[in-house]
């Protein structure tokens, strides 16, 4: 297999069109035409995990956290990202990142965190918009099925828990082809009337090129019409954090202490608490300040995130309990998660989980 089948299956579960503006997700270093036998899964790339998949003879490094965020001007090794770059180029190991884009989905990091704390009923926090699209397209009755299937088939249609959804309204259509056309109904020079469908359905926008490749081959027009419209629709299985409910509801303390036996965190960090059961929690792993508005809006009890500041605790204000787990505690077992992916999908491929502990931070 090479590299470029792997991550092409990486980006079917979390594609590069929704990682964050900011971010630098895919292949950041090696070719993507190299072949691999064995793929190490870690949180972020370093050196000790570089000698690691050159010791386990891996080819490919995948990582949750970039190594490069912004463009690099020099390699000359003046500090530890031109250092572990040098040394993966040096020992042809390549480097893949799957980061805000893991994120974003809705069997991501989050999904992950929520079933280690046992969350039932999880949806995504915070829904992305503008990243659905519908396609209209006109289908003569005879070949309706055939033409629908295809579409589908390439991922359009799914709303939700739903799939091959679509309208469709039996129309007229009308065509007149010139001398250099080649009419699959009725002759050329005549104006033509024919039975047909019109058939719209809603799709990823990353999926466009599929959609309209699949619509195109399958169809049995000459020229097909069709459009394509942006949607600014909010795609709710698409965006950041998660939020769901506890099975049973819980005290606040035994909660926490819950989160961080769950976690494996060496400590929490939490506002006080606000005398009341835990029913509903939100996630977010990494950094996840930017959400609390959406977790007190969603009614969530607690907000189970890392990387708060001192006075970001303050906004908690009493409305809800923000327990900061720490960034590396609240992301760990996305290694755990990738590797079931990779052998879901292929078997027989070694994907190997990074025993390198990357966390920077120390705890006394």
């Amino acid at each position: 297999m090479k590299i470029k089948d792997l991550t092409a299956y990486l980006e079917t579960i979390a594609p590069l069109s929704y990682q964050e503006s900011y971010d630098n997700c895919g292949l950041i270093v090696g070719d993507k035409n190299a072949v691999v036998k064995k793929a190490l899964i870690t949180l972020d790339v370093t050196e000790e995990v570089v000698e690691e998949a050159v010791r386990e003879k891996c080819q490919l490094v995948i990582a949750h956290h970039p190594i490069v965020f912004t463009g690099l001007k020099k390699l000359n090794g003046k500090n530890y990202v031109e250092r572990v770059v040098i040394k993966a180029i040096k020992n042809n190991v390549a480097i893949y990142a799957i980061h805000t884009n893991y994120d974003n989905v809705l069997n991501g990091v989050n999904a992950e965190i929520c079933k280690r704390l046992g969350l039932i009923n999880t949806i995504i926090l915070a829904p992305k918009n503008g990243l659905l699209k519908k396609l209209y397209t006109f289908i003569p009755v005879e070949h309706h099925e055939r033409v629908s299937r295809a579409v589908f088939e390439a991922g359009a249609g799914y709303i939700g828990n739903y799939s091959e959804t679509s309208f469709n309204v039996n129309g007229t259509g009308t065509f007149r082809g010139n001398e250099s056309s080649n009419p699959a109904l009725g002759k050329k020079g005549l104006l033509e009337k024919a039975d047909e469908v019109k058939f719209e359905t809603i799709f990823p926008a990353y999926l466009e090129q599929k959609v309209i490749s699949a619509l195109l081959t399958a169809h049995p027009y000459e020229e097909v019409a069709y459009d394509i419209v942006s949607l600014d629709n909010t795609f709710n299985s698409v965006g950041s954090g998660m939020v769901g409910e506890l099975k049973n509801p819980a005290d606040e303390l035994t909660f926490l202490k819950a989160v961080k036996k769950n976690l494996k965190a060496a400590c929490i960090r939490y506002t006080p608490l606000l005398g009341k059961p835990v029913k509903k929690v939100a996630v977010c792993g990494g950094s996840g300040r930017f959400l609390l508005n959406n977790a007190i809006a969603a009614g969530a009890n607690v907000f189970i995130t890392g990387d708060f500041k001192y006075h970001d605790f303050f906004d908690a204000d009493g409305k809800i309990v923000v327990a900061d787990t720490g960034h590396y505690e609240s992301e760990q077992f996305t290694k755990d998660l990738l590797a079931r992916q990779l052998l879901e999908k292929f078997p027989t491929f070694a994907a190997l989980v990074s025993k390198v502990n990357t966390n920077p931070i120390k705890y006394l």
